[in-house]
């Protein structure tokens, strides 16, 4: 990636530019591969930053047999029975199901909790201003929209954008699985606290959870937690963070087999 595109993507996540305290020049921390932070490295004026942990934790229940509701679909039916799905209240509400998005070959999966207002109308996750600065975080480890997919843990719109209900999640949730398995990532990329929580079924703030290789599944897919972008907006004090955690998950995506 040309690195002043580069510096680019990591301003909209508001990280400064880093210097090498010696010998005295000046090095930008994405114009080149990073695995974690060197205790040789500090933003400019600041305090050297703390290397990346990765305590493992230990991996999340699997759903059980409603895992093999989707068992044997492809793309197309998966997509198709989406589509037509009424399994929960939200049928009657929404404009149209989100599928989900992206490169069907890809080593990442980003996860999101449902569908907003954009999203529902558009029929695509993670769109206006969230989806714009979920792109310049990607891109500022290297990564296009176009190489990762995108999905949600709700296919569907909860009114109001109200955190998804229980029997919602347990409804929807094995087309995400079937879309797992159907991808085989490297790494998921659980993206805000609803997604996280559901994901690895635990009540756990967001904050416990970050800077922790989870793991989703009877396969162990590798999982990794982040603020959501439109959190982020709303306290870009916690850009920082996120950066810290995007460097985590390509460390551990690094060392994945797929």
């Amino acid at each position: 990636m040309n690195p002043a595109a580069r510096k680019d993507y990591l301003a909209a996540l508001g990280i400064e530019t880093w210097v090498r305290r010696s010998p005295p020049q000046v090095a930008i921390l994405a114009g080149r591969p990073v695995v974690a932070a060197s205790p040789a490295l500090a933003p400019e004026g600041g305090q050297p930053a703390a290397a990346d942990t990765a305590d493992t934790a230990e991996p999340a229940e699997p759903a059980g047999t409603i895992v093999a509701r989707e068992q044997g679909a492809d793309w197309a039916a998966l997509r198709a029975r989406v589509a037509a799905c009424a399994r929960c209240g939200l049928s009657a509400t929404r404009t149209q199901t989100v599928f989900g998005v992206g490169n069907q070959q890809a080593e990442w999966l980003i996860v999101g909790e449902a569908p907003g207002a954009e999203e529902d109308r558009r029929g695509e996750p993670f769109v206006g201003r969230a989806g714009q600065l979920l792109n310049s975080m990607l891109a500022a480890i290297g990564l296009a929209r176009e190489q990762v997919y995108i999905a949600n843990v709700l296919k569907c719109r909860p009114p109001n954008n109200r955190d998804p209900a229980p029997g919602e999640v347990a409804e929807c949730l094995p087309y995400l699985e079937r879309q797992i398995a159907l991808l085989r990532p490297k790494i998921m990329l659980a993206v805000g606290r609803i997604s996280a929580q559901n994901l690895l079924k635990t009540d756990s703030p967001l904050g416990r959870l970050r800077l922790k290789e989870h793991f989703f599944g009877l396969a162990r897919v590798p999982l990794v937690v982040t603020y959501h972008p439109a959190y982020l907006l709303r306290t870009p004090g916690d850009k920082r963070k996120a950066w810290e955690d995007l460097k985590f998950a390509r460390e551990v995506c690094a060392r994945v087999q797929r």
